[in-house]
């Protein structure tokens, strides 16, 4: 999968990916106008308006960008009308030729992380006939488990051409909290760091492996002992934008070939037409434009 991923990113000449975590207050006012005039305000509204919305940001975008990046919980929390629409998502992305990146971090162990593994990546075999849960193509892992919650993930993985990317070190300001715990006189991170490494062995696709990580753009310089330490891992790198990273913060994901690293940013664009800078321009021109903005400046920095 991580190949597929990749040719995106050459043919676009764009490493990013777009987040799609609708919240109420990011969606126009006449998109739930129109979803509560015909459901009343219910959930069943709000995610027909949550469905509208993102296929407004997909349409007016998925001609410029491999990727976007779903993150489950801001659909959860609409309940199951929510993870209806999540699934609404995830299909129209993937019919526009897009990679979808679920972001859902889970982890567990044995029966119960395959079960994860399985509903998301994976498929069901009903009597002979393959179903695809969510289907997503790539999802995000969280590794606390250890090895019992992380390689049921890479068993699917290997078996159904999907990916994941484990969380390594995360953007919030609170991450430090354990993943900077020195353990062995090294840093938490990169301990995981290098079992991500030695788990991607198994998962090759290619130079890269299917196995990647998630390293947040507000920490640079573990970004760039990171990179060295996980040579052929993806990294997903979030925290653009809105949480502060910028494209100068970045060379350092990536490797000498220009790959290795895929950028998020998820309300800097779908949010993007409530910024001052895009003020007055309808919500899919101005993510739009944010796409492009957003492309130049990782470019700038990688020239």
């Amino acid at each position: 999968m991580i190949s597929k991923l990749i040719k995106g990113i050459k043919e676009k000449n764009a490493p990013i990916v777009v987040g799609l975590d609708p919240q109420l207050g990011f969606l126009p006012e006449d998109i739930l106008a129109r979803a509560y005039d015909e459901k009343g305000r219910t959930l069943e509204a709000v995610a027909d308006a949550v469905f509208e919305f993102n296929k407004g940001i997909v349409d007016a975008t998925y001609d410029l960008i491999p990727a976007v990046k779903p993150q489950i919980a801001m659909y959860e929390q609409f309940g199951i009308p929510g993870l209806m629409a999540y699934k609404q998502t995830v299909d129209y992305c993937k019919s526009k030729g897009l990679v979808v990146i679920g972001d859902i971090k889970r982890g567990d162990i044995g029966s119960t992380s395959e079960a994860y593994a399985i509903g998301h990546i994976g498929s069901v075999d009903l009597g002979g006939e393959k179903v695809y849960p969510f289907d997503e193509d790539i999802v995000t892992v969280n590794p606390y488990l250890g090895s019992d919650g992380v390689k049921p993930f890479i068993k699917v993985c290997n078996e159904n051409d999907r990916g994941i990317f484990v969380l390594v070190k995360t953007s919030n300001p609170s991450s430090g909290e354990f993943q900077d715990r020195v353990v062995d006189g090294r840093p938490l991170y990169e301990l995981v760091g290098e079992m991500v490494n030695s788990w991607g062995l198994d998962s090759m696709d290619g130079e890269y492996s299917n196995v990647g990580a998630v390293v947040g753009a507000t920490y640079p310089e573990m970004g760039k002992i990171l990179r060295d330490i996980m040579p052929k891992a993806y990294i997903l790198v979030p925290g653009y934008g809105a949480q502060g990273g910028k494209g100068k913060d970045l060379v350092h994901f990536f490797n000498s070939d220009g790959l290795g690293a895929i950028v998020n940013s998820s309300r800097g664009i779908i949010a993007a037409y409530k910024q001052e800078k895009y003020a007055g321009m309808d919500y899919k021109d101005a993510a739009r434009a944010a796409v492009v903005d957003m492309i130049e400046d990782i470019s700038s920095a990688l020239q």
